[in-house]
């Protein structure tokens, strides 16, 4: 259902250009500071993928992925939901070392989403990947790799800062690390989202660890796809929006799936019909490497830096008439 809210007294900091301009800054030194704190490398990225090749994010495993005709080349392609899959492929062809990666824009179409503050059918977010070894395939390492993007995020807003000063974004320098279960612990009778919005009003960066096996109550946290985060070694960064009074995820991330865990993971799902597909097939036979990954709104950033109340004052795509007329008589300009 779509629901969209503006808070009371709201009104931009930024003129529309202002906006424009600080986007563009954004992007800018964040994935600058991405780049060089992960060591990671540009390269280019497909926007649709055979199917065939299982490199096609399944996410939840509800989402219908937007599918078209290629008469020319005699088959059917998908938009693509994210690259994580394809990311580690690709890492393959570029015969990447341990300790360095990639980083890319990603851009896709989720037909199937709801439209409010947060979600549109249109995603933009900077995805990365990069190369571990056996020794550092850690806890340890999953938490060091989400400060150093934490870090990251903190520069990029004082760099927007000092740029408009209208704006006065204040972020934490504490990263607080619980487990979806232990979540679930402390708040037994809220849902996953009350939870995610009661924790973060007290710890305001938060890496939500553990996401999409099963907790004691018998459901996942959340749902994630069985065939590239290690449902142990994964997480959300999250970080408080008070605007909404909301937790706002700005990256899903994790160490990826080697072949034991993925083998595990297909079973668990009752994904045992994906172990054919090429992608599939070459990590069951360990010829793909050990990796960490993720991908990181762009949107969601620039909403947060910016003190944006609407993910459609940062982005370009389409919105229910209610929506709109809501906005409109609100001062909220959607692009």
């Amino acid at each position: 259902m779509n629901k969209v809210i503006i808070p009371d007294g709201y009104h931009p900091r930024l003129t529309l250009y202002e906006t424009q301009a600080a986007i563009r800054l954004i992007k800018r030194v964040f994935q600058d500071s991405l780049s060089l704190s992960l060591n990671l490398k540009r390269v280019s990225a497909p926007l649709f993928v055979d199917p065939s090749t299982g490199l096609n994010d399944d996410l939840n495993g509800v989402e219908r992925p937007v599918s078209f005709d290629v008469p020319a080349a005699g088959l059917d392609a998908q938009v693509v939901q994210s690259l994580a899959k394809w990311k580690r492929m690709a890492l393959h062809r570029y015969d990447v070392h341990p300790g360095k990666g990639i980083y890319t824009d990603m851009n896709a179409i989720r037909r199937d989403e709801d439209l409010d503050n947060l979600h549109s059918i249109y995603v933009d977010q900077w995805d990365w990947e990069r190369v571990i070894t056996p020794e550092t395939r850690t806890l340890h390492m999953l938490k060091e790799t989400v400060r150093a993007i934490v870090s990251c995020i903190r520069d990029a807003s004082l760099t927007v800062n000092g740029r408009y000063p209208k704006l006065h974004t204040q972020l934490s320098g504490t990263v607080s690390f619980i487990t979806a279960q232990e979540l679930l612990d402390m708040y037994p009778d809220l849902s996953p989202k009350e939870r995610e919005n009661t924790y973060l009003r007290k710890h305001p960066i938060t890496f939500l660890m553990k996401i999409g096996d099963k907790l004691s109550h018998g459901e996942p946290h959340d749902g994630r796809a069985p065939d590239y985060d290690d449902w142990n070694l994964n997480g959300d960064i999250l970080f408080y929006h008070p605007l909404l009074d909301c937790a706002l995820e700005i990256s899903s991330m994790g160490i990826r799936v080697d072949s034991d865990t993925l083998d595990r993971q297909l079973t668990l799902s009752g994904c045992d019909h994906r172990r054919h597909l090429l992608f599939h097939q070459m990590l069951l036979r360990d010829q793909l490497p050990l990796t960490i990954g993720g991908g990181i709104g762009q949107s969601r950033l620039c909403m947060l830096l910016l003190g944006k109340a609407h993910i459609g004052e940062v982005q370009s795509s389409i919105w229910d008439e209610a929506t709109r007329i809501s906005c409109e008589r609100a001062g909220v300009i959607l692009l």
